[in-house]
């Protein structure tokens, strides 16, 4: 049986300007250091290969207070309009990035982890079944939960985050709204 095509809608207008989104990595392994993190390298790399700022990078383990004291020290600092976590979002006991911080956000997105599993299928199948990717929005900064195998990041980012991110895709963008976030 195979997987049904999903094409994407939406497009980047050349004739438009990037503006380049500050964005945070942070990689979740208990096992990963700056040498071996290759899914945060991964990221890193196609963050400035797309034209925006690595704003910071860095490895906590799988342990919730960890988590949450990075992403919040980096929403709280100003200096970051993005955070892309890898890894932690399994269905192991030690998996705790959603636990960390889904609490934490002021709204979900519910869409990206749809959209996520959409593209995710294409390549793994029903093994996608076995992430828990999640995405909201914590003090005005998007904040998108990746598993940490390569694989899921390249789709991750490439196939859903990328084009959100960027302030030439139209219909519309996540870029355009970042202005409005805190709005009340």
């Amino acid at each position: 049986m195979n997987a049904p095509a999903f094409a994407p809608g939406g497009r980047i207008d050349e004739a438009k300007t990037l503006v380049p989104v500050r964005i945070a990595v942070l990689s979740v392994s208990d096992t990963r250091d700056e040498t071996t993190d290759t899914s945060g390298q991964v990221l890193a790399d196609r963050i400035t290969g797309a034209g925006h700022v690595l704003a910071a990078r860095t490895i906590v383990r799988d342990e919730i207070e960890a988590i949450r004291s990075q992403v919040k020290a980096w929403v709280a600092s100003g200096e970051v309009d993005a955070v892309i976590t890898t890894g932690g979002t399994g269905i192991t006991g030690r998996d705790v990035t959603p636990e960390a911080l889904q609490p934490l956000f002021d709204k979900t997105l519910d869409g990206f982890s749809v959209v996520f599993h959409m593209v995710s299928y294409q390549t793994v199948g029903l093994s996608t079944l076995q992430s828990r990717a999640t995405a909201g929005i914590m003090g005005g900064v998007f904040v998108f939960c990746l598993p940490g195998s390569n694989g899921a990041v390249k789709d991750g980012w490439d196939k859903v985050i990328s084009a959100q991110l960027d302030s030439r895709h139209g219909p519309c963008n996540m870029v355009d709204l970042m202005p409005r976030l805190m709005e009340r």
